[in-house]
């Protein structure tokens, strides 16, 4: 099917939602507008749209960051509509979705973003800014007030340029007109989000007003959640796919697998959409949905990551569907993660793992180790090391774990055992490099040396003398006889 101009092509198609989007209110304003949220949130808001409720919540983006431009101008030329595009074993299901309402990119009038947070028909901020967005130190938690971000929205807060500088003086303009506080809702991959958001929110308050930090911090709702939708990175591929066999010029589609869950804290101080008519479920307690999540998909990602890399591998199906590797993972999920989990309402622990794996071999999704071992520093501290540490502190076996992170820091090295390169993506690599040199000229504790990775526990002597052993088996025997010996 030939496409049209962009717009063109989108409102021509079947595919177009049959909702009135002009009479759509925002009520949401979301930082961080990448293909997860339009994979998952803009999507079950999209499933209310069309069911008839919820249309006083569509979603206002907004992008802080320089590469956000690009999604400014994809957005403002579909007018907010884009394809999801959900892939499973061979099977493809498109969808135009409809809930985004405008984008802004704050560098181009900051004051039009405040105005958006502090208009009354906002009620929720929420964010998907990435694990490493919050600006915390994942060795104490403690939100960096050291950081050139939070020290220059400190110094001129009228004027933001964070997500959080933004939402601190929204509330202080809220606060000031005599309108209750939106709720700031987080849909990050971090466990205890909503609680990682309001430090952060608090945090940056108080570095320029501590009596609004004290009224954001009694007055302002952060709801935790857990979101899980496995949302690889748009491709060419993906351009071409929607374009040829939908008719859809779509600069930016997104695409998915079918599973989709969210789960969230029932917590809002001025009302949320019916987001339970859409399949979302709405707890009282979200901490052990996303600990599960954290410690058994997450942290199987990181495994799949850098034991696959380090065999040469390209994606993520490939390693999920190798015997060693899966053998490893289910070995790790089972002696070393499930161990650190409380009891999860209605979930069958053992099936769960089964369903990742389903997941994880969904060969047309085509996720890329790359992908996932990107930005690794910030988090394999929150998937794997915390649980690492929760089994050092109860005299637990740590070994799969510990092997899991020699295994990542010895791909950093660079050379996978094959003999093709492996490209180190890591916003700490200026600092972890000059160790992972350290490293590879003989010094095997140079990189777990590192407190904001590791803490402490580079001076730990049990997890030194894993990681060590780990570190010497998988450069001197190669990963399969690594994982072999330790099965």
């Amino acid at each position: 099917m030939p496409a049209s101009t962009s717009l063109e092509s989108f409102l021509q198609s079947p595919l177009n939602p049959p909702y009135d989007r002009s009479s759509l209110t925002p009520g949401i304003v979301h930082f961080g507008l990448g293909n997860f949220h339009r994979a998952h949130q803009a999507m079950y808001l999209d499933r209310l749209l069309r069911d008839g409720e919820a249309a006083d919540w569509a979603i206002l983006g907004v992008g802080v960051m320089p590469s956000d431009t690009r999604m400014r101008d994809v957005m403002a030329a579909q007018d907010g509509l884009y394809t999801l595009v959900l892939k499973s074993h061979g099977q493809i299901e498109p969808l135009v979705i409809g809930s985004i309402a405008g984008f802004l990119f704050a560098s181009d009038d900051p004051e039009a973003v405040l105005d958006a947070m502090t208009s009354e028909t906002t009620r929720i901020v929420s964010l998907t800014v990435t694990e490493g967005g919050y600006n915390t130190d994942d060795a104490t938690g403690e939100f960096k007030t050291d950081s050139p971000g939070a020290v220059r929205d400190s110094e001129n807060p009228h004027q933001p340029s964070t997500s959080f500088g933004y939402i601190v003086e929204a509330l202080r303009r809220r606060r000031a007109a005599g309108l209750p506080p939106f709720t700031v809702m987080s849909c990050d991959n971090l466990q205890g989000n909503g609680k990682i958001a309001h430090g952060a929110v608090v945090a940056q308050a108080r570095m320029s007003d501590p009596e609004l930090a004290d009224w954001i911090d009694s007055n302002v709702s952060f709801p935790n959640s857990m979101v899980d939708r496995i949302t690889p990175v748009t491709t060419p591929a993906d351009v071409e796919l929607v374009t040829r066999e939908y008719g859809i010029s779509d600069a930016w589609p997104v695409t998915c697998e079918p599973f989709e869950q969210w789960v969230l804290e029932d917590k809002f101080t001025l009302g949320r959409p019916p987001y339970e008519d859409a399949g979302v479920q709405l707890v009282d307690d979200v901490v052990p949905y996303e600990l599960m999540k954290l410690r058994l998909l997450n942290a199987s990602h990181q495994a799949l990551a850098h034991l696959g890399r380090l065999l040469g591998m390209e994606f993520a199906h490939q390693a999920a569907a190798d015997p060693d590797i899966q053998a490893f993972i289910r070995a790790y999920l089972e002696r070393e993660a499930i161990p650190t989990l409380a009891p999860v309402p209605g979930v069958d622990l053992a099936a769960y793992v089964d369903e990742l794996f389903v997941r994880f071999t969904n060969e047309v999704i085509a996720d890329t180790l790359a992908r996932l071992a990107q930005d690794a520093s910030d988090r394999m501290p929150k998937f794997v090391i915390a649980a690492l540490r929760e089994n050092l502190a109860a005299v637990r076996s740590l070994t799969l774990g510990a092997t899991l992170c020699a295994a990542w820091t010895l791909g950093m090295e660079g050379t996978a055992e094959n003999g093709t390169s492996i490209e180190v993506d890591d916003q700490l690599s200026p600092e972890l490099l000059p160790l992972v040199a350290r490293q590879r000229d003989g010094d095997a504790t140079a990189v777990i040396s590192n407190e904001r990775v590791f803490g402490s526990l580079g001076a730990d002597t049990t997890f030194v003398r894993e990681f060590t052993n780990a570190l010497a088996s998988l450069r001197e025997n190669g990963a399969r006889q690594t994982i072999e010996t330790l099965l």
